[in-house]
C-alpha cells in the first residue's frame, strides 16, 4: 500500500501546511541538486552542501533524491534538508556503511579520513533493504522563528515526503554528539539514536567528533506520522508583520 493512501498522512500535511501558512512560511521541494548547490552557495555560504548529496559525485534525480527548502515571510532561506534512497541490496545498514562511511562526511573542513571511523551500533546491525539517507537539516537564525516547534514540523514534512515517495524500510541519518544531547534528534522525530557509530577526526587534532545513528523503522514513521502534529510539538503562534 502506498502511504500516499493513508488518511494519516493526508491529515498530517492539512495540518503541517495549515500551521506553515500560519506563520507565513512557504516550502519548496525539488530534485535538481545542481540548482540546490547553486542555491546554498548564495543563500547558505556558511555551510557548503554536504558530500552525500554532490550531484558531480551521485546520480541524484527525482527518483533517487530530493531537497526540502522552507522560506519565511520576507523570502529569507530559513531551513534545508535533503533525503536520498539506498538499496542496501542484501547487506545490513553495519556492512554498508564500514566500507561507505566516509562517502557521509560531516560539513567540516580538514578531515582526517584515515584515522575516523564507523563501529556498527545494534540497529546498523538489523537493517536492511531499501533505507533514506536524511541529512543536509538546517534551521537558520530567523529571529521569531528559531527555538519554536517549526523546526519539529519542517523536518516531519520531509520525512513524510520520504515516506511518499519511496516507503523505504528505515529511514537514518547521523548527528553530532553535542546536538543529540540537546535532544534534537527527538524533536525531528526519531525514536532510535545510537551513540558511538562515528567518530571523525581533524588534520592535527586529537579529539575526535562522535556521531550517533539516528533512525525510524517503516513501522516507527508511520506511527509518529498518525500522531496529531499538536501532539508532538508546541505549535508556535502565527508571526505578524511588523508595521
Amino acid at each position: 500500500m502506498s502511504f500516499q493512501s493513508l488518511n494519516a498522512g493526508t491529515q498530517f500535511v492539512a495540518s503541517s501546511r495549515n500551521i506553515l501558512h500560519q506563520n507565513r512560511i512557504s516550502v519548496t521541494i525539488g530534485s535538481n541538486f545542481f540548482k540546490y548547490r547553486a542555491m546554498l552557495k548564495e543563500e547558505r555560504p556558511q555551510q557548503v552542501l554536504g558530500a552525500p548529496f554532490d550531484p558531480d559525485v551521485h546520480d541524484l534525480n527525482d527518483k533517487t533524491a530530493f531537497w526540502l527548502i522552507a522560506r519565511d515571510s520576507d523570502g529569507q532561506l530559513m531551513h534545508t534538508q535533503a533525503s536520498r534512497l539506498i538499496d542496501l541490496q542484501g547487506k545490513t545498514l553495519g556492512g554498508y556503511m564500514l566500507k561507505r562511511f566516509r562517502d557521509f562526511p560531516p560539513a567540516i573542513p580538514d578531515l582526517d579520513l584515515r584515522r575516523s571511523r564507523f563501529r556498527a551500533s545494534p540497529g546498523a546491525n538489523r537493517i536492511t533493504g531499501q533505507v533514506v539517507y536524511h541529512g543536509e537539516v538546517w534551521m537558520g537564525d530567523t529571529g521569531p522563528y528559531r527555538g519554536t516547534g517549526l523546526s519539529t514540523v519542517l523536518a516531519r514534512y520531509g520525512i513524510h515526503e520520504a515516506m511518499c515517495r519511496w516507503n523505504p524500510d528505515t529511514i537514518f541519518g547521523f548527528m553530532a554528539r553535542t546536538v543529540a544531547f540537546k535532544g534534537f534528534a527527538e524533536r525531528m522525530g526519531y525514536m532510535h539514536n545510537e551513540p558511538g557509530a562515528l567518530r571523525w577526526y581533524r588534520k592535527g587534532s586529537d579529539r575526535p567528533l562522535e556521531g550517533f545513528l539516528s533512525y525510524l523503522s517503516n513501522e516507527d514513521t508511520r506511527y509518529l506520522l498518525e500522531m496529531p502534529i499538536i501532539d508532538v510539538v508546541d505549535v508556535p503562534e502565527p508571526q505578524k508583520k511588523a508595521a
